[in-house]
């Protein structure tokens, strides 16, 4: 019995209520497993490992030396999500993209938010991914996010947070396309009486998407623009432009002639009409952002400007997921909207007003601490977890540069079921959806489950040792 002497703990547990019996949705997956012969569920969890290594399903991990190939652990213990839940977390993303997308616009427009003192104007100015070249922009159908990966946690009280927004370049919806196609191989008879709502028209809606954006509608060129083999997500802009049939291209392979964008290839130059870049702003263009960019494109501002090629994400999206900004966005929803938003935040302390810097300063050992423009889990400290010397070494960062930080409380992250040798133990776990701004605003049904696998530990990232699981978001409730 693999599940037996599983301990919820005092955590919120994804799969088992508060004494270990299983949630309703969750019953006919537990007794699945349970149903196995002894050693059967290893074995599958072997064979999705085979696999994964066979379908070189990798990522690049930069902090242990140049371009270290590693495959992300998959834990083929689903995550399911009941109906009615997932409704009201599609509700809350497509309200809060929308109103991100209006406060970009605004942003680099006539700041109307900004004159209205609702986000100070000093704290958006000041946001290392605020664009000056961006200002007067006019991305086409006036949308500048069109890609996001947004991360939820849920804390020990069952509530659901967004602990984040990723509006530039977000990574990882390939391994949750990978994983759905390995999980309907594991357990095939499972999966179809759950009736689990599919995630594989997902490259088809992304292509759709990138597509709307063209100036020409006859056959417009779609390319992904890749930083190299050695990025640590070149597994997933090579997938994805194999997914939806399009060129993946490096900035060496891009040229722009007259203002508009063109692709060298064996027959010539061969015009593109849209870029999905996975690429930041910095590197894009080095005429106008840095001029020792290797990576991007002599001229592609340009041709942006006068309307020749769409870019995905839209330069300049960045200054919505600075972590500053994010702690206004409940603010941001309801100004643009004139709704209370429906997902809240984690409550976060800004370190560049003086009250809660000074509360941050005497409570370290109590929060977590981030900067507010790394991803990855990198740069970032949790108190209680940390030494006296590592917390005052971070109390000396945050008062040298005090609008760089924020502060959150530590959240009990609810856990999930994974597999440690021969019985299962909980690990914390958060969730990222990926959303689409096209004729409309898409919610892929479920997301990239991200699991804590070392035990004890909060930090999900696939670079400091997180591996993923496939989410079930289910077609309806279970009675």
């Amino acid at each position: 019995m693999l599940f037996s002497g599983y301990d919820t703990g005092p955590w919120f547990d994804e799969l088992f209520q508060p004494g270990g019996t299983p949630r309703p949705e969750a019953a006919e997956l537990v007794h699945a497993i349970e149903a196995l012969p002894p050693g059967g569920f290893e074995r599958l969890q072997e064979t999705a490992n085979a696999a994964l290594v066979n379908l070189g399903i990798t990522f690049n991990v930069y902090s242990d030396g140049a371009g270290i190939e590693r495959v992300l652990p998959f834990d083929i213990v689903p995550r399911i999500v009941t109906a009615s839940e997932w409704e009201r977390i599609e509700r809350g993303l497509q309200q809060r993209i929308y109103a991100l997308n209006c406060f970009i616009d605004d942003v680099y427009h006539d700041g109307k938010i900004l004159s209205d003192g609702v986000v100070p104007r000093e704290l958006v100015l000041s946001a290392p991914a605020y664009r000056e070249a961006c200002v007067g922009l006019n991305p086409p159908r006036g949308i500048w996010c069109h890609i996001t990966g947004t991360d939820l946690v849920r804390d020990g009280d069952g509530q659901v947070y967004v602990l984040e927004d990723n509006l530039r370049c977000p990574s990882g919806v390939s391994y949750v396309l990978e994983n759905r196609r390995l999980m309907k191989r594991t357990f095939p008879g499972l999966f179809s009486s759950s009736h689990v709502r599919p995630v594989d028209d997902y490259a088809s809606r992304l292509l759709e998407t990138l597509s709307a954006l063209a100036s020409r509608e006859e056959a417009p060129e779609v390319a992904v623009l890749t930083p190299g083999v050695y990025n640590s997500a070149y597994f997933e802009h090579s997938y994805l432009a194999q997914q939806m049939g399009v060129e993946l291209v490096e900035g060496r392979d891009l040229v722009v002639d007259d203002d508009t964008l063109y692709m060298r290839t064996t027959r010539g130059l061969e015009r593109v009409d849209v870029l999905y870049r996975r690429i930041d702003d910095d590197f894009l263009d080095p005429t106008v952002f840095r001029p020792d960019s290797m990576l991007g494109v002599p001229g592609l501002m340009n041709a942006y400007r006068r309307g020749r090629v769409a870019l995905a994400n839209a330069p300049g999206t960045g200054i919505a997921d600075d972590k500053a900004i994010y702690a206004y966005v409940p603010e941001i929803v309801r100004y643009y909207t004139g709704e209370d938003a429906i997902l809240p935040n984690v409550p976060t302390y800004l370190c560049w007003r003086e009250s809660d810097l000074d509360y941050v300063v005497h409570h370290m050992d109590e929060l977590v601490v981030k900067p507010t423009n790394e991803s990855g889990g990198y740069g970032m400290i949790v108190g209680p977890h940390a030494t006296a010397e590592e917390r005052e070494e971070f109390v000396r960062r945050v008062r040298a540069n005090p609008r760089n930080y924020i502060a959150q409380p530590v959240l009990a992250l609810s856990r999930a079921p994974v597999i440690v040798d021969d019985h299962f133990e909980g690990r914390h776990v958060d969730l990222r959806p990926y959303i689409l701004y096209g004729e409309e605003i898409y919610v892929l049904p479920g997301g990239l489950t991200r699991v804590a696998l070392r035990k004890g530990s909060l930090v999900v990232n696939s670079s400091q040792g997180g591996g993923s699981k496939d989410t079930w978001v289910l077609s309806g409730d279970a009675a």
